[in-house]
């Protein structure tokens, strides 16, 4: 049997987005056209192994949380910095109808002074650069890690079955997620720059990079979508306190040998999305036509704890749910104007006064409130988040050849236990897409609130320029 790459027409994923016809002409235009890496493995293109690649890279202006220091132990009110969000590989293949494999690996998060491996080699500086902060004192450390040598490691690899035309089955460490569409996004096809975090509320503790070990069960039956998981979290915590200060508990994540169960389940009123993959397309630009609403949950038993004022321990389940919804509307082929909008409501149970800061690729030390040090901010914890965004594609006649654009914006209210206040917060950008999602570039700000003895004392911002391509 001969190898050849080609395009096999009838399993396109739905990472890969139809290229829209304006980009296909004749003439002096170059041709930015491509099949997407797939080696068919039989002459009809039936039998395949389809690749995917992409990288994101950031480069960075943040406005530092009070008290940050920078790597040389001096104060820093602003950090500048360039860095690789994401590098991934996917590959799948399907050699029968009845059963497909996956592997997804790459690394994540690799700035000037983390991301890498400990030690990072001869030359790789480590010292006590932390790597995780305590919301309440916005402290933390870590010995001997640096930012050389990232270890590739495995976000996706598993194993599905065909039982019926509307039920498939697998096994592995997974991303069919529950709790929302969001939890499931694929990383290829964001509105905005990146997801806000809390959708994957699971992250680097009881998952392994929005994963967790697991049996699945997902299909489509008439227009109804729905993905099932019965898994097996990784075991991770100490548990939680009884805090003397506040006089209240507070839950923390515990080791533990429980199953959860999670699924989410969406009605699809206009076109049906591909469920081939896992991965929900963040926006269409105008090839499909999609309305969703959707609901999911997870729940962990017993999976924190706490103490109470006589130190006894408390036990918590973790109990997540969510309510959404999700629009991609075309407006008019002649113009190739759309509108994409999501909105989404988060209901988080995780035992009493749990709370989480995340500073996606920090490069801060130190910090005296309590978001901790450099972009920093309170993002998973009990309580209630609701989070929309909104872009409209821009008409294809404003630039030409040279591609499009889309405005953007996101919105998000967050309802903590931990603390007293409630804030808003907001994210504004523009993606051009050069090649459609295959190659774009996005410029973001996004505001912060600041926490100070549990309440919103000020705010901060960050400006994002991404390159993304992937194939």
């Amino acid at each position: 049997m001969v190898f050849m790459f080609g395009l096999c027409l009838t399993t396109k994923a739905q990472d890969t987005l139809p290229l829209p016809t304006e980009y296909i002409k004749s003439g002096d235009f170059v041709d930015h056209t491509y099949k997407p890496l797939t080696l068919k493995l039989s002459d009809d293109g039936s039998k395949y192994i389809r690749f995917l690649f992409w990288n994101q890279m950031w480069a960075r202006v943040t406005e530092n949380n009070p008290g940050t220091v920078s790597v040389d132990g001096r104060p820093s009110r602003q950090s500048t910095d360039i860095g690789i969000r994401r590098a991934r590989v996917l590959a799948y293949a399907e050699i029968s109808p009845r059963f497909l494999i996956l592997t997804h690996w790459g690394i994540n998060n690799q700035t000037f002074i983390n991301g890498g491996v400990p030690g990072g080699g001869m030359t790789g500086n480590p010292g006590n650069i932390p790597v995780s902060v305590n919301p309440e004192t916005g402290e933390g450390s870590a010995i001997g890690l640096s930012a050389k040598k990232p270890q590739l490691f495995f976000h996706d690899i598993w194993t599905e079955y065909k039982i019926t035309d509307q039920l498939y089955m697998g096994m592995g460490l997974h991303y069919w997620n529950g709790i929302s569409r969001m939890t499931s996004q694929s990383t290829l096809n964001f509105m905005t720059i990146d997801a806000p975090i809390f959708n994957w509320p699971l992250i680097e503790l009881t998952d392994q990079f929005a994963r967790q070990f697991g049996f699945y069960a997902k299909g489509q039956i008439g227009k109804w979508d729905y993905r099932l998981a019965l898994n097996k979290p990784f075991s991770v915590g100490n548990g939680g306190r009884y805090d003397e200060a506040t006089q209240r508990p507070i839950a923390a994540n515990i080791a533990n040998d429980h199953w959860a169960t999670q699924g989410y389940i969406a009605y699809q009123f206009f076109e049906k999305e591909n469920n081939k993959l896992p991965f929900f397309v963040g926006s269409y630009l105008g090839t499909k036509k999609v309305f969703n609403i959707g609901a999911g949950w997870h729940h962990h038993p017993k999976a924190t704890s706490s103490a109470n004022g006589s130190g006894e321990q408390q036990f918590h389940d973790i109990s997540l749910a969510s309510l959404d919804v999700f629009l991609d509307l075309p407006f008019s082929s002649a113009s190739g104007t759309a509108l994409t909008a999501y909105a989404v409501y988060y209901n988080y149970d995780f035992g009493p006064n749990y709370m989480r800061n995340v500073g996606i690729m920090n490069v801060g030390f130190g910090g005296t409130s309590q978001n901790g040090p450099g972009n920093a901010q309170p993002t998973i914890g009990t309580g209630n988040i609701f989070y929309a965004n909104a872009g409209f594609l821009l008409p294809k006649q404003l630039l030409g050849d040279k591609g499009k654009l889309q405005p953007y914006g996101a919105l998000t209210h967050k309802n903590f236990q931990y603390f007293e206040d409630t804030t808003w917060q907001y994210d504004l950008g523009l993606n051009y897409y050069i090649n459609a999602h295959q190659a774009k570039v996005t410029l973001q700000y996004s505001q912060r609130p600041i926490f100070e003895n549990y309440r919103k004392s000020s705010a901060a911002g960050e400006w994002i320029l991404q390159t993304h391509i992937f194939l």
